[in-house]
């Protein structure tokens, strides 16, 4: 096919598609125009679903999908942090740890006094997400955040003797599994990937929602494994002396 003969058949397919985008657009409902009632979501979730947590809702059963890519997201870009910043400590001869910076005594003692009611917090905002307002991204963040705090109490050396990193690993890996096994049950026991197959419960008990309580602290797990090994690969780097120093 000669180049004139390519040209103007891309032009030919270019056009059509154009002409199938205008005739889309021109098909679409006006811009602003509700497509139900103002509160249908909100009905719906609390009626069908027994969620008290619209939000949450929307982000594990409606639109269980798109947090599913967001969830994979987070899951490579922890993962990616960690394969780049141990390529790099791998090159250097016989790393010793530091210490840390000194830290003042009141950082100190505030640090290791607020690690215990962090861990506390992180925990109902997860498991209780779908009761009212928190959920697994926020109680992630949560109980992620505790490892600044043990940072900021001096006790480094003494987290990494529980080898942290082996924890958030498992953390991680298995709040992105639980939230793929959910999504294979609503394939086998529903109508569709991430189908909201289990008891619905009462709205405002603990046992209710179905499959949004499960996929917020899935979500919760999967959060706090990948923001806490993140924190801790930075640590580790910051730690180490030698290579380029």
């Amino acid at each position: 096919m000669s180049r004139r003969a390519r040209t103007v058949l891309a032009g030919v397919v270019l056009a059509g598609l154009a002409a199938l985008a205008v005739w889309a657009v021109t098909g679409l409902t006006p811009f602003g125009t509700p497509s139900g009632p103002a509160n249908a979501i909100t009905r719906t979730l609390a009626h069908k679903r027994q969620v008290a947590n619209a939000v949450n809702g929307i982000t594990y059963d409606m639109r269980g999908l798109d947090t599913l890519g967001e969830e994979l997201i987070l899951f490579v870009a922890a993962l990616g942090s960690a394969v780049l910043l141990r390529h790099r400590r791998e090159h250097v001869e016989e790393p010793e740890r530091e210490t840390g910076p000194p830290v003042p005594e009141a950082l100190r003692v505030a640090g290791a006094v607020l690690v215990g009611p962090l861990i506390v917090l992180g925990v109902y905002v997860v498991s209780t997400g779908h009761l009212g307002p928190g959920g697994g991204f926020q109680g992630g963040v949560i109980l992620a955040s505790g490892l600044l705090l043990v940072y900021a109490a001096g006790q480094v050396l003494a987290l990494e003797r529980v080898e942290p990193t082996a924890l958030v690993e498992v953390a991680e890996a298995t709040g992105a599994l639980a939230y793929a096994l959910v999504a294979v049950g609503g394939l086998v026991f529903g109508s569709a990937a991430l189908a909201n197959f289990l008891p619905f419960g009462t709205i405002g008990q603990p046992l209710s929602s179905g499959t949004i309580a499960v996929l917020s602290i899935g979500v919760g797990l999967e959060v706090t494994g990948a923001v806490a090994l993140i924190l801790t690969e930075f640590l580790d780097q910051t730690l180490l002396r030698g290579g380029e120093e």
